[in-house]
C-alpha cells in the first residue's frame, strides 16, 4: 500500500500531510549511502578478482573482500528500499528500511555489550586470529604487509611475545628446520634507530634464541595483544566517537522513515475520509 495522494471529489487536492522536506531529505540520505554501497561492492569485487591465491588470508574468519561485498550488497538493498519508498511514498518499502536499520542498530549494540562483558573470550579469539595469521605469514603478501604494519605501528612482535613466531614453519626454532630464517622474527619486529644511515633488514635473525631482556635490546619483545588492549584503553573517546558516527546516521534514518510513514498514514486516512463523505448529501 502506498501513500500517494489521490484527489477525491469535494476535497482539497493540494493539501497533504506528507512533508516534502522529510520526503526528499530521506531520499538524499538513502541515495548517498546507496552510492557508497556501490563503491564498496566494486572495491570488494576488484580485490577479489586481483587475488590469485585461493588461500589468501586463510587465517581470517572471513575474507575482507567478501565481507566488503556482502556489507555493500546488504546496504544496497536497504538503501534502495529507502530511496524508492520515500519517492513513491510506499509504506511497505519504508517499513522494510526502518525495520532493517533498527535490527542492525540493535545487533551492533548487543555486539558491543557482549564484547565488553565477555572481554576475556574476545581476547582469546583475537589471540587465535593473530596466531593463525603468524602461521600463514609467508603464504600471502597482503597478510604479510598487514602484520608488518601492525607490528611497526604498535611496536610489538607476535601475539603474546616474540617467541610466538616459532609457530611459523619458516621461523620455527626446531633443529631440523632447514629454513634460513630459523629462530628469527620478521624485520617489522626490529627496533630501528632513526640516526642509522644503513638499516639492517636481517636484525631479527636468531632473536628467538635470546632471553626476553637480551632480545629487547634489538627487537620489540612484547606481544601485540597487550599493546592493542593498551591502545584501546587509551583511545576510548576516539572509539566512542567512531561508534557514535556509525550510530547517528542509522538513528537519523530510522527517525526520518518513521516520521514519513506516520505522515503517509495520516494522508491515507484523510483520503479515505474524503472519499467516504464525498457522496454524503449532508456534508
Amino acid at each position: 500500500m502506498g501513500g500517494r495522494r489521490r484527489g477525491a471529489p469535494g476535497s482539497d487536492e493540494d493539501y497533504s500531510f506528507v512533508s516534502p522536506v522529510v520526503k526528499y531529505l530521506l531520499f538524499i540520505f538513502n541515495f548517498l549511502f546507496w552510492i557508497i554501497s556501490l563503491v564498496m561492492v566494486s572495491i570488494g569485487m576488484y580485490a577479489r578478482m586481483m587475488k590469485h591465491a585461493e588461500a589468501a588470508l586463510a587465517c581470517l574468519s572471513v575474507d575482507p573482500a567478501v565481507m566488503l561485498m556482502v556489507v555493500g550488497v546488504l546496504m544496497f538493498i536497504i538503501t534502495f528500499c529507502g530511496c524508492v519508498g520515500s519517492l513513491r511514498e510506499n509504506i511497505c518499502l519504508l517499513q522494510i528500511f526502518c525495520i532493517s536499520l533498527t535490527v542492525i542498530f540493535l545487533l551492533q549494540l548487543v555486539a558491543g555489550i557482549l564484547g565488553f562483558v565477555f572481554a576475556d573470550k574476545a581476547r582469546s579469539k583475537v589471540t587465535e586470529v593473530i596466531n593463525n595469521a603468524i602461521v600463514h605469514y609467508r603464504e600471502d603478501l597482503d597478510l604479510q604487509n598487514l602484520i608488518d604494519f601492525g607490528q611497526k605501528e604498535f611496536g610489538c612482535c607476535g601475539g603474546v611475545a616474540y617467541v610466538d613466531w616459532s609457530q611459523n614453519m619458516y621461523f620455527n626454532c626446531s633443529k631440523d628446520n632447514p629454513s634460513r630464517e630459523r629462530c628469527s622474527v620478521p624485520f617489522s619486529c626490529c627496533i630501528v634507530s632513526k640516526d642509522k644511515m644503513v638499516i639492517n633488514t636481517m636484525c631479527g635473525q636468531g632473536k628467538q634464541e635470546l632471553e626476553y631482556i637480551e632480545a629487547g635490546k634489538y627487537i620489540h619483545a612484547n606481544g601485540c595483544i597487550d599493546k592493542l588492549v593498551n591502545w584501546i584503553h587509551s583511545n576510548l573517546f576516539l572509539l566512542g566517537g567512531i561508534a557514535m558516527g556509525l550510530a547517528i546516521p542509522q538513528l537519523v534514518g530510522i527517525l526520518l522513515s518513521q516520521l514519513l510513514i506516520n505522515q503517509i498514514k495520516e494522508q491515507i486516512e484523510l483520503q479515505n475520509y474524503n472519499l467516504k463523505h464525498s457522496f454524503d448529501p449532508w456534508s
